[in-house]
């Protein structure tokens, strides 16, 4: 359970529990409980609060254009306006962004917050179940410890949604789940609502190694043996429930099964695929086996090599999620260049800078700016405004939440950051963060920060002395 201290926010987080409580009896509720598509349903609530108007601040919206001295509208949970002139309501708050910069928050789409908690211990590392090559019954989301303090850490950097992703040992590790970054006291209080899940795959010497003294896969073509013998069992297991549903059968249902249920969502279009792959060469055989399965791949990450296949990623509609500067740490990372991010964003493909990472999440507007830097010398012409897609906008598609969040449009969840300068710059820092247009980090307020009660115990312990 996290302390807030704010008032506001304390008060949201139990009206929120009493509001679940007495709609535990509407009828639609237990639709959606019963769904064993849904069986953890997000009880996420936003926190109210007034409306918000940011004036004289210059305004990055996350899908390519800046605005210098404009103003935005939080109201209702939801950006109400923004631009030069906008309307402001007789009972707003205004905070002056003169010299400052507004963003949309930065989506991190690969996290393994929660299920690698800190502190990093054997006991807190429940990301990789790797007990077999094939894991898609699991699910990232029962591993997730919301008191892992590294989410108030990250809401300090400007995040406000993250995927947790399983580990990538296995060909498949399993489902991701998409949260917004409020800390609160259960999983499914932090589940974006709207976000559908992931399953997450692996390619090249993670699997190997892993399994290469366990009976395989050892090489890379038992890799992708695996995966087309596991995506011929979910179409068998697809086309059982089909017949099924259109009273082929003698109306017995199937027996279910977890880890088929989980391919044939992907199958479905239902479940997002995204497959840690460094090498650009196992990438495009992914997408040979993508196309042989009729299924999407939505992000290959970390991506080394991506530069190489920069256009046909783009052809096939896949998103590249990439560290700025990490390379050279094992063989498949041995070709990474610091130009990767913007050659796949020249090439017109959906480029990310994603985190990994529990201290690199704290500063992925600084990770992004190293990426643009770098394209920059390379003679890459990005503007600011573009390069802020790899941490909003992109990160959201990629994640199929663009539509609710990523950018700073009308009507979009008021996901926020108020920097105190560039936030290209290495001096600047997140100054307030929103959620859903309510503020819940104020670097000038140390008593809105969230600590969780696992780390104020610490605090406690360490006073004592």
């Amino acid at each position: 359970m996290y302390t807030l201290s704010t008032p506001k926010l304390l008060l949201s987080l139990v009206v929120s529990s009493l509001l679940l409580s007495a709609c535990s009896d509407n009828e639609s509720a237990k639709q959606i409980a019963l769904d064993k598509n849904n069986p953890f349903p997000s009880t996420y609530q936003r926190i109210e609060s007034a409306p918000i108007v940011i004036t004289n601040v210059t305004i990055l919206d996350g899908i390519g254009n800046k605005i210098e001295e404009g103003e935005v509208l939080l109201k209702n949970g939801k950006i109400s306006a923004f631009g030069i002139g906008v309307p402001v309501p007789p009972d707003a708050i205004e905070i002056d962004g003169t010299g400052k910069w507004l963003t949309p928050g930065i989506i991190d789409n690969h996290s393994h917050l929660g299920v690698y908690a800190s502190p990093g211990t054997s006991s807190h590392a429940d990301g990789n179940e790797m007990t077999g090559p094939v894991t898609a019954e699991v699910w990232a989301e029962h591993s997730l410890w919301p008191q892992d303090p590294g989410f108030g850490r990250a809401l300090a950097g400007g995040v406000t949604s993250l995927q947790i992703l399983p580990g990538s040992a296995n060909l498949f590790g399993g489902r991701s789940v998409v949260v917004k970054n409020l800390p609160s006291r259960t999983m499914q209080d932090m589940k974006f609502p709207e976000a559908p899940y992931g399953i997450k795959m692996a390619c090249g010497e993670n699997p190997k190694r892993v399994y290469g003294e366990k009976g395989g896969p050892m090489t890379r073509m038992a890799n992708v043996a695996g995966y087309r013998k596991a995506w011929i069992e979910a179409q068998a297991y697809q086309q059982t429930w089909s017949d099924y549903e259109a009273g082929a059968k003698d109306g017995k249902a199937p027996m279910r099964d977890l880890r088929l249920e989980t391919l044939a969502g992907v199958l479905d279009g239902d479940i997002i695929v995204h497959m840690h792959c460094y090498r650009a060469d196992e990438m495009a055989i992914m997408m040979d086996v993508m196309k042989e399965f009729n299924y999407q791949i939505g992000t290959f990450h970390h991506a080394v090599e991506a530069y190489k296949i920069a256009d046909k990623l783009a052809e096939n509609n896949v998103c590249s999620a990439m560290w700025a500067d990490w390379w050279g740490f094992k063989m498949e990372a041995y070709d990474g260049i610091r130009e990767n991010v913007p050659m796949v964003h020249q090439a017109g493909a959906c480029a990310i800078v994603h985190s990994d990472d529990a201290i690199g999440i704290q500063r992925l507007n600084q990770e992004a700016a190293k990426a643009w830097s770098d394209g920059v010398r390379a003679g890459i012409d990005i503007s600011q405004a573009d390069a802020w897609r790899w941490l909003s906008a992109n990160p959201a598609k990629s994640l199929g939440i663009f539509e609710h969040t990523g950018s700073i449009e009308k009507g979009k969840n008021a996901d926020v950051v108020l920097w105190s300068g560039d936030p290209f710059s290495s001096y600047t820092q997140a100054e307030k963060v929103f959620i859903d247009g309510a503020m819940v980090y104020d670097r000038a307020d140390p008593e809105s920060w969230p600590v969780s009660d696992f780390e104020l115990g610490q605090i406690a312990q360490g006073d004592a002395k």
